[in-house]
Formats: C-alpha cells, structure tokens, sequence
C-alpha cells in the first residue's frame, strides 16, 4: 500500500531500524539509566542549546500532555487555535489530563498571531475565569502551513509579559525547519519557546517524542509527571536511541526536505493537469484542496487518503520522507483520468 493519508502510516528509515537492532544487544538498565539515554539526552542539549532537558515519551498525546501538566494547574486556560491537535484530535486528553480550559481562536491559516491571542489575554485575577497560562501553536500547523522565527518569537514575548508559556507542538518541525532554511534551536529556544513537544514518528522514527524543557520550574516535577502519565518507558533505550542517527549529520532534516520536496512535485503536477486552487499554502508536506466527490471517491479506489472537509469536499494528501516520484506520478496520472470522467466545474488540462 501507498498512502498519502499521513506521515503516520510511512516506515522506519534504515538508519533508524539499525540504532534499534544496535540497542537490542545484552542487558542493560531500565527507565532510562542506560547509554544510549544519556547520549541522546547529550545530543539533544548539542542540538537545541545547553538549556534544553529532554523527557522521552510513548507518542504526540502524551508529549503534549506532559508539557501542559508541566505549564499548568487545574485551574488555568490553555489558548490554541481552533484546527489544533489538542482541541481537535487527542480525544480531549490533554484537557483530562491538565484539568483545564481550552479556549480556541478561530483563523484562516491554523496560525495564531500576537493580534489574535491578545484578544483572550483577559479575566488575570477573576476568581469566576480561568487564567490563562500557556499558548499552544504546532509547528508545522495542522494546515501544513509555518510559522517564521519572528513569528513565534512575538508571541513568546508578548505572553512573557502575563506570566505565560509558550507550548510547541513539534510533531512536524523537522518539516518547518527544513522549509524555512533554519535550524532546530533557531525556530525554538532562541524564539524563547518554553517547552517543545518533539517528534520524530512522522519524519522516519519508529516510535517515541521528547518533551524538551527550556525553563527550570518546568523541568521540576517533570519525571513525576510522565509516571503518573503512563509515558515512562520501562525499555527506555529503544525510543532514546532512535534520537541518534535521527539528529546526527542532520538525517532530520534529509528525511523532511525529501517528504516536501514530494508535496511541490504534487503541487506543480496538480497546477498542470486542472485549475484547482489550494486551500493553504503548501510550505511543508500536506497539501489541501477542494475536488468534486465523485473524484474523490474514484482516487480512494486506489489511494488512501482523508477527507479534511466533509462541507466543502477538501481533501488532504501527505507527504512522506519515503514517497518516492513513482509514487506522485502514479496518483497524478489516476487524478487526470478521474478528471476527464467527472470534470464538473474543473478545467482538465489535457494537452499538458
């Protein structure tokens, strides 16, 4: 099967597969307290800046779980925007988790900006409101759409004002990073983010996130939390040492300009077979547009593949670092044959 559903559904890279195979040689030490832990933990603080404290975990959930715990109390408001992974797809966990308010902002891109947060920085001190604590963005956005250095950067400093923290979801930042030209530590501890959920599943890992503290009192009761998380790995070296050819000659960034490279392929092949417009900007790995059902229906024959917007019949394609050109042509050609049998409203541009 070829999938453009998710980056979820691709392998493991090679290099990846190895690290594990290499760790699974004799005994050694539980939750933690081996090597390739400590090296990993070494590595990560050599990519992201001597501040960083990496916490490995199971999966994105629970990483975005364990950092909210970490920024919160019960009593406090989590701002994100509306398509974000916590408010839609997590099945409310981090809410259950956190004990607080999630209160969404609607937008157009799935990117929160200093103007739209402002307007929720309100009711500090009313006994009768949740306080807000903690700005949630993902990096890439749900919409595949990225947020610049300077972007992040104002939001940080303006919630620092209020006390508040700044939450990336870095399930895609390896996509991001490789887009914008920049590194890991540029698009995060040096934009003053607080806490980074870091993941690798999506870009050629196996299994396994970080939750990387920037900030001391966030680091505190951070491995009492992963506990009562259910996210402390027992077998701990199988996740950690996943982290090491992934960050070594920088096989992240290899692996997610692959992957967007594939979404432009998509791109440019789309704009030449029909008039189609994109619903966002495709700046990393998914691509986002509205297609007649019927055309829909015909490429799910063969593809898998999700429906964004059931209203609007927006459908959403994935990227991954091992989707080949084949794999892109081959979905181009049998896009162009749904085309010419239910053109609609669409232009086929067959002489292309």
């Amino acid at each position: 099967m070829r999938s453009f559903a998710s980056d979820n559904n691709s392998g493991i890279h090679p290099l990846v597969l190895k690290a594990i195979e290499d760790a699974n040689k004799d005994h050694a030490m539980g939750y933690g307290e081996d090597e390739w832990t400590n090296r990993a933990v070494a590595l990560i603080k050599e990519v992201f800046g001597p501040k960083a404290d990496p916490y490995f975990v199971f999966n994105g959930t629970g990483a975005n779980s364990v950092a909210l715990r970490a920024c919160t109390r019960t009593f406090n408001s989590i701002i994100a925007a509306e398509s974000a992974h916590i408010f839609m797809d997590e099945c409310g966990a981090p809410v259950f988790q956190t004990g607080c308010q999630i209160k969404e902002i609607v937008t157009r891109d799935g990117k929160l900006t200093p103007e739209l947060i402002r307007e929720k920085l309100v009711g500090f001190g009313a006994v009768h409101q949740s306080q807000p604590k903690v700005v949630y963005i993902s990096e890439c956005t749900e919409y595949g759409t990225v947020y610049t250095p300077k972007e992040i950067k104002a939001i940080a400093d303006l919630i620092h004002k209020y006390g508040m923290y700044l939450h990336v979801d870095g399930a895609r930042l390896a996509n991001a990073a490789a887009y914008l030209g920049v590194t890991l530590k540029e698009l995060t501890a040096d934009c003053d983010v607080d806490i980074l959920s870091f993941g690798g599943t999506k870009n050629g890992m196996m299994l396994g996130e970080a939750v990387i503290s920037f900030r001391p009192e966030l680091s505190e009761n951070m491995k009492y939390i992963r506990k009562q998380s259910g996210q402390l790995y027992s077998k701990m070296r199988y996740t950690s040492c996943q982290f090491l050819p992934y960050l070594t000659n920088e096989l992240w960034r290899k692996n997610a300009l692959h992957a967007n490279k594939m979404a432009q392929l998509l791109v440019k092949g789309i704009r030449e077979i029909c008039d189609v417009e994109f619903s966002q900007k495709v700046e990393a790995n998914i691509v986002l547009m509205c297609m007649p059902r019927k055309v829909i229906e015909k490429l799910q024959q063969k593809y898998v593949f999700y429906i964004w917007n059931e209203i609007t019949d927006e459908m959403r394609l994935v990227t991954s670092f091992d989707t080949t050109p084949e794999d892109v042509h081959s979905f181009l050609e049998d896009l162009k044959d749904a085309l010419k049998e239910f053109p609609l409203k669409f232009t086929v541009n067959s002489e292309k």
